[in-house]
C-alpha cells in the first residue's frame, strides 16, 4: 500500500510540474499568413508563420486554416495578430505543440 502510495505522489508531483513548465514556456509572438504580411518566399499560397524576435518562421503543428477565415478583416491575410505559443525552432520552421490565438484589440 505505501508503495502504490510513493507511485501515485511520484506521479501527482511530475505532472504538476510539467504543467508549471508549460506555462513558463508560453510566449506571445505575432503570427499572420506568411507570404501576405511577412513577405516570405519560400512556399506558395497562403501559410501560417510566426514572427519572433524579428525573424518569420513557418509553422508546423498547426495551419492557416485551423483559426477561421484567413481572408476575413481579421484574418491571418489581412492582419497580424497575437498568440501564445509552445514550441521550437527546427529546421527554420516552428514546430508549435501549443497555440492560442488571442482576441483582437478591437478600437
Amino acid at each position: 500500500m505505501q508503495k502504490l502510495f510513493s507511485i501515485v505522489a511520484f506521479l501527482f508531483f511530475c505532472s504538476t510540474f510539467a504543467q508549471e513548465n508549460k506555462k513558463d514556456d508560453i510566449k506571445v509572438v505575432e503570427v499572420s499568413c506568411g507570404q501576405c504580411k511577412f513577405a516570405m518566399t519560400d512556399k506558395k499560397g497562403c501559410d501560417l508563420a510566426v514572427r519572433i524576435d524579428g525573424k518569420p518562421y513557418f509553422v508546423e503543428g498547426t495551419t492557416i486554416d485551423d483559426h477561421g477565415d484567413a481572408h476575413a478583416n481579421d484574418g491571418f491575410c489581412s492582419a497580424i495578430r497575437k498568440a501564445e505559443v509552445v514550441g521550437e525552432i527546427k529546421d527554420n520552421k516552428f514546430v508549435v505543440t501549443y497555440f492560442k490565438l488571442l482576441p483582437t484589440d478591437k478600437k
